[in-house]
């Protein structure tokens, strides 16, 4: 019986180990919100695009997806500046699904329905121009460039964007549906290759799943680099940045500037925002130098 006790202990002890492993690079790459429990399960329970707090909160924005890797100390700077807000939520999913959900009035997540209407909304000029009817202010608070992230090492020896149209080469690409980014990375194709060299990856290539569209946004990308899963994304300099600054075995292939886009990253307040004055607030506090050495030391760049 004892036997039989400890080999079942030991299973358990290896299946965990194995679990851990399969999941050794999933998200929350973040520090979480202490809490009296915790119940993160990697690659189960995992929500790592919802921050902070969803009840009463006392002020809500809603991130363009990548950047994910700035709010931790965004939000804690800025409580530090402005003590009176502590109860903030904040969302950092795609900007086409943080503008539908703006438009709707909710999400759903698995079996979470959230209703929150942001104060603030972040993206790039392309979605902010069409949202621009929701908007009483905007402002531009930081810039960013595209890179290629490989596994470390860079086994396939990409050189550039024109070899993502090799056909031993898995792409992980951001859906141009709701990624702004994806279109400005189609914009390179053509810069790089041609015509041609956009609709071999993004054509013939998702044809034959070569290329990979995300189902989330950014995030994605890396995990499937890291997972061996696809070969080379093509993604903002801060998020490869990101990725070697945790340690992750990724690298960085740079893109010339001639074959490269910048892209200016957009506040708005929404109009009918529920926290008007923490949303002028938190619009003020984005575009000053505090804040700007936040996104300058994950990869951004600013004015």
């Amino acid at each position: 019986m004892k036997k039989a006790f400890l080999s079942i202990l030991l299973l358990n002890v290896l299946l965990h180990a194995v679990h851990a492993q399969d999941h050794q690079f999933d998200p929350p790459w973040n520090v979480p919100p202490e809490s009296k429990v915790n119940f993160t399960v990697p690659g189960i329970e995992n929500v790592p695009d919802l921050f902070g707090d969803i009840n009463d909160p006392q002020l809500v924005i809603f991130f363009a997806g990548n950047q994910f890797m700035c709010i931790d100390d965004l939000l804690t700077a800025f409580k530090k500046k402005y003590p009176v807000y502590q109860r903030i939520f904040a969302e950092t999913l795609p900007p086409g699904i943080l503008a539908d959900q703006i438009k709707g009035g909710s999400i759903t997540i698995g079996n979470l329905r959230i209703t929150l209407k942001p104060d603030v909304y972040t993206a790039g000029k392309g979605e902010m121009d069409r949202m621009a009817s929701y908007f009483s202010d905007t402002d531009v608070y930081a810039f960013n460039k595209l890179a290629i992230m490989v596994r470390k090492g860079n086994p396939l020896k990409i050189k550039g964007l024109t070899d993502l149209g090799r056909k031993d080469v898995r792409i992980s690409m951001p859906n141009p549906r709701w990624e702004g980014i994806g279109k400005r990375i189609e914009e390179a194709y053509v810069k790089a290759g041609g015509e041609s060299l956009r609709k071999m990856i993004m054509e013939t290539k998702l044809v034959d799943s070569s290329t990979f569209l995300t189902q989330i946004h950014h995030r994605q990308s890396p995990m499937r680099i890291l997972y061996n899963q696809s070969d080379a994304a093509p993604v903002w300099v801060s998020e490869v940045y990101y990725q070697e600054m945790i340690h992750h075995p990724v690298q960085t292939i740079e893109i010339p500037d001639k074959e490269n886009i910048t892209a200016a990253y957009i506040a708005g307040l929404l109009k009918d925002a529920p926290h008007a004055k923490a949303a002028k607030d938190f619009m003020g506090f984005l575009v000053s130098e505090e804040a700007k050495s936040i996104y300058k030391k994950y990869g951004f760049t600013t004015r």
